[in-house]
Parts: structure tokens; sequence; C-alpha cells
């Protein structure tokens, strides 16, 4: 059995016969989802923000999370009887003969005391690279899992975040798209929480 962790993007497609394309219709469609931002949830985000401005270049992975990741996931509240957001939990499956598991950083899934199936993978890292970790990888493995789970019923959602920077990713089939960074610290981070509010209203939906 293989860990999330363990793995590098190129041997991750390698093995799994996985393509990125520069265009996926349900990333785009993700990006583009609209979704309403009230009075006090923009005070907040700017207050966020301006934390993160200050103490980005000397936070750990857990004083990111803590201080800012984690903040910004409550007040989109993914909190419901029905799906969760969870953090650290073991995740694990078997892609084409490849045991894989691990403990993501975070996760959207069904379930409420206990992650069921998962919808969305996030990684998060320090600012700078992991000399140990390749974080797209370890998201994407993730997302490999995810999509076996949901048994391929529909596209995976993910994300990974280096400091202030935000991408977002989506797996279908065996081609996957990653989006452009958005930066935190810029007026990008209403973008970065109506793709999270729009993300909610999808797994409503579903």
């Amino acid at each position: 059995m293989s860990k999330f962790s363990e793995w590098e993007l190129a041997k991750l497609d390698e093995r799994f016969n996985l393509t990125q394309v520069n265009n996926l219709p349900a990333l785009q469609q993700w990006l583009d989802g609209s979704a309403n931002i009230s009075d006090l949830e923009r005070q907040i985000l700017l207050t966020l923000q301006q934390g993160l401005a200050q103490d980005v270049l000397h936070w750990n992975e857990q004083e990111l999370f803590m201080n800012f990741i984690a903040p910004v996931f409550r007040f989109v509240d993914f909190s419901s009887p029905k799906f969760n957001l969870f953090a650290e939990r073991y995740l694990s499956g078997t892609v084409d003969g490849e045991s894989i598991s691990g403990n993501p950083d975070g996760m959207i899934a069904s379930g409420w005391r206990e992650p069921k199936v998962p919808y969305f993978c996030l990684q998060e890292y320090k600012p700078q690279k992991d000399p140990h970790g390749d974080p797209v990888a370890q998201c994407l493995a993730a997302m490999l899992v995810a999509q076996e789970l949901n048994q391929h019923q529909r596209p995976i959602y993910g994300c990974y975040v280096l400091g202030r920077s935000w991408s977002f990713m989506v797996l279908q089939g065996r081609e996957y798209a990653i989006s452009l960074a958005y930066d935190s610290t810029k007026p990008e981070i209403f973008d970065i929480f109506r793709i999270l509010k729009a993300l909610k209203a999808m797994i409503i939906g579903w």
C-alpha cells in the first residue's frame, strides 16, 4: 500500500495513465459559479486577509490552517446532517489494483460524525513547497481514491494551498485540470470564497 505523501506528479500520471488538460468544463463551471457574499462575510474575509498578509511568511502549516484556511471554510459552513468538512481523517482505496491511503489535510464528504464518500480533497502547505512532498500529487492521489469511492459517478473536486496561493482542481475520468492560482492577499480572496460557496451549492444539489 502506498501513501498519498509518497507520490510525485510525474509518477502518478504514468502509473494511472492520467492526463493534465488545459480546459475541463467541470472546472470552468465551478470557477464561474455564482454565490452571494454578505457584507458581514466581506468584513470577516478582510480581517482574515489582514492577518494573512502580515504573518503568512512565517506561519507553519498548522498556523496557516488554524489562522486562515479553517476560518474561511467555517464561514462557508460545510456542516450539515448529510455532509461535513473533515480534517486528517483516514482515506483509503484501490485504484487500478494499487492500494493508496493517507490522511488528507481536509476533505468534504458525505456523513456526519464519520466521513463516508468524499467529494472534495484539500492539501495545504507552508508558503514554500515542502521539500519532502508534492502537494499537487498528494491532493490528486486522494482525489483518485475519492473517485473510486464515488464509483466514477461525478467529477471529483480539490484544492491545494501554498501560503497565500489557492489552486483548484477537478478530476474527471483520467483527465484533470488545475486552475491558475488565486492570491488570497488580494481581492481574489472573494473569488476563493465564492468558489467554495459554489462547491457547497453543488454538493447540496447532489
